[in-house]
């Protein structure tokens, strides 16, 4: 039995939806049905919170040992576990009760980066999210371990794992224009591919406003599209349909189903001068 048969297994028994799923581990739509679909695992405080959910512990959720209410799993993560997965342990019980939320998120975000100083094939700056101490004028603006594909898709990996960080003053993103949902809302990402040159070079950082989940006006926006993730600039067709839009002349442009995009954030900066 696989990752994906145990979720769908559960999910039955207790008679849950992926909306349900969605709730109850605050993670999206989208990445409930990478679940569902074994196009990706639950790792880290995902894999806890949806252990929890589904009332089975994570060791047989994401390994299939022992049995799905086996209490020595449930009390504790497995030896050998990552620092991610441990610290998400931890602020899962008792220990982490009285962090705000600002402090889980740097605390989980230290971890990340101390599990993962090279990502994607190339070496990450070194850095300690935790010493990072913006002043009043500054924003703290994470960077995620995303591939935001700009031609053909790519499947995203989870959503949450920061590895390394940009402190900016507010003054510079007001000078630019950029308005956001909230500082905390704020986040970097990596850009691949070549469909949005002259835009977005390939592998440039950009900075997402992930408080916008919904289409707001045209736009470049990070979304999924049949489960896999593009940086397209999009406008709406007619009530039905988007239109994906990609700056470089050399791409054909394509017409979506708005029921089949998720949008996870919108562009607001690229980090080379240039506003989107």
């Amino acid at each position: 039995m696989e990752f994906k048969d145990r979720v769908t297994a559960r999910m039955r028994e207790l008679n849950l939806s992926a909306t349900d799923i969605s709730k109850l581990t605050g993670v999206s739509k989208a990445t409930v049905s990478f679940w569902v679909s074994g196009t990706n695992g639950a790792k880290g405080k995902n894999l806890l919170a949806l252990a929890k959910a589904l009332e089975c512990s994570p060791d047989w959720l994401s390994e299939g040992t022992g049995s799905p209410g086996d209490a020595a799993s449930l009390d504790g993560p497995k030896a050998g576990s990552t620092s991610a997965e441990l610290v998400a342990h931890m602020l899962a019980t008792k220990a982490g009760k009285n962090l705000s939320d600002k402090a889980r998120e740097m605390v989980l975000a230290a971890a990340a980066e101390a599990d993962s100083p090279i990502a994607n094939g190339q070496q990450h700056l070194p850095g300690n999210y935790a010493a990072l101490r913006p002043t009043n004028d500054e924003i703290l603006i994470p960077q995620y371990d995303i591939r935001a594909a700009m031609g053909h898709g790519q499947v995203p990996p989870e959503y949450n794992e920061a590895v390394r960080n940009l402190v900016v003053r507010e003054e510079i993103l007001r000078e630019k224009g950029v308005t956001y949902t909230a500082a905390s809302a704020l986040a970097m990402i990596t850009g691949w591919g070549q469909s949005m040159e002259g835009t977005i070079n390939d592998k440039d950082l950009v900075i997402v406003d992930r408080g916008v989940k919904d289409f707001v006006g045209e736009g470049i926006y990070v979304m999924t599209w049949h489960q896999e993730l593009y940086i397209k600039r999009v406008m709406r067709l007619d009530e039905e349909n988007y239109r994906l839009i990609s700056d470089n002349k050399h791409y054909e442009n394509q017409t979506a189903r708005i029921d089949d995009v998720t949008i996870h954030a919108k562009v607001l900066f690229i980090w080379n001068g240039r506003k989107a």
